[in-house]
């Protein structure tokens, strides 16, 4: 039966992908800083304050002291192709969709900043997609990042009158092609050191206490990651929490305390990774990699290394094409 003319005309319809992470400034910047603090501190997944005692301490005193410090250190972190974090989740995406073929659309977006969740989901849209996959590139779960980018996706489709078909891509703290990856980067970045390390840091993220005891199970996933990983190592390991804000009691230990009670110890020789990051960003080249060396070797420390996130690399795609073929089982082969 052929159409009217006047009938509408749609894309091919396909299936589309799409790998989200936190978040960057567009620039290493005061003002593009504030912005991007402004817009990530009011998520109330992320500061769990009333907003009526929150917002003006954000608005009068964060948001007037932190952004220049925070572009002080992006600035430290920026490169030719912009912020670490978004040049690498570009990278995986374009990877990934080389992988998976024209039969996917393969997108990427950030919870905080540009491009957002729902631009790259209206685009996937327009494209055809009217099966989307949704994968939080976080391996622990957390009400702070993996539920918060879920609400992003809800409040993109509260909106929308047709709609496409939705997946989401479940946490993988535990998930063999996760530990396996995870073992074989690692593996490789320590075997190509010029010096053998006496301990491995494995940093993830902090949360406050509270979180925990409120039931978030991010703090467990984060110990199963590591003790499943440090079963594969033969270098002896340690759990720790970075990037603490504010007063309320955090997760502990602090990486930054550990690395400076190392020394005294006499562990001397310290290697550190953040398996709980999908791709090198702020926290892990400035905070770990920067300051945490400089606060090891202050308190006595003689060598120090910061190991690369997945990535792009070979195991992070391997690991990254397994679990998102294996999530899109009947949707595509």
């Amino acid at each position: 039966m052929e159409k009217p003319a006047s009938h509408p005309t749609f894309p091919r319809e396909r299936v589309g992908v799409l790998l989200t992470n936190l978040g960057t400034p567009d620039a290493p910047e005061t003002g593009s800083v504030r912005r991007y603090l402004k817009q990530f501190l009011s998520d109330r997944r992320v500061v769990e304050i009333p907003a009526i005692a929150w917002q003006p301490i954000l608005r009068t005193i964060i948001l007037n002291t932190r952004p220049k410090k925070s572009a002080e250190a992006y600035r430290e972190v920026w490169t030719d192709e912009g912020s670490p974090l978004a040049v690498i989740a570009r990278k995986q995406a374009e990877k990934l969709q080389e992988r998976l073929g024209d039969d996917v659309l393969v997108d990427w977006a950030m919870r905080y900043g540009n491009p957002s969740i729902p631009d790259r989901l209206d685009h996937l849209w327009q494209a055809g997609a009217r099966k989307i996959l949704v994968a939080p590139l976080y391996p622990q779960y957390c009400a702070a990042t993996t539920a918060s980018s879920l609400d992003a996706l809800s409040d993109w489709l509260d909106k929308k009158r047709w709609g496409p078909a939705i997946r989401t891509l479940p946490p993988y703290f535990d998930d063999a092609a996760y530990i396996a990856a995870l073992e074989k980067d690692l593996k490789r970045q320590l075997d190509a050191l010029d010096f053998t390390p006496e301990r491995l840091v494995l940093s993830f993220h902090g949360m406050p206490q509270r979180t925990l005891e409120q039931g978030d199970p991010y703090h467990c996933h984060c110990q199963k990651s590591a003790r499943l990983l440090s079963e594969k190592l033969d270098v002896p390991t340690d759990v720790a929490f970075q990037s603490r804000f504010g007063p309320a009691q955090w997760l502990t230990p602090a990486t930054d305390d550990l690395l400076k009670a190392y020394p005294d110890e006499g562990v001397k020789k310290v290697a550190i990774a953040a398996p709980g990051f999908s791709a090198d960003c702020l926290e892990t080249i400035e905070e770990l990699g920067i300051r945490g060396e400089e606060e090891f070797l202050e308190a006595g420390g003689e060598q120090f290394a910061r190991l690369d996130c997945l990535n792009d690399g070979q195991a992070g795609m391997d690991m990254l094409e397994e679990l998102v073929r294996r999530e899109l089982a009947g949707w595509f082969m």
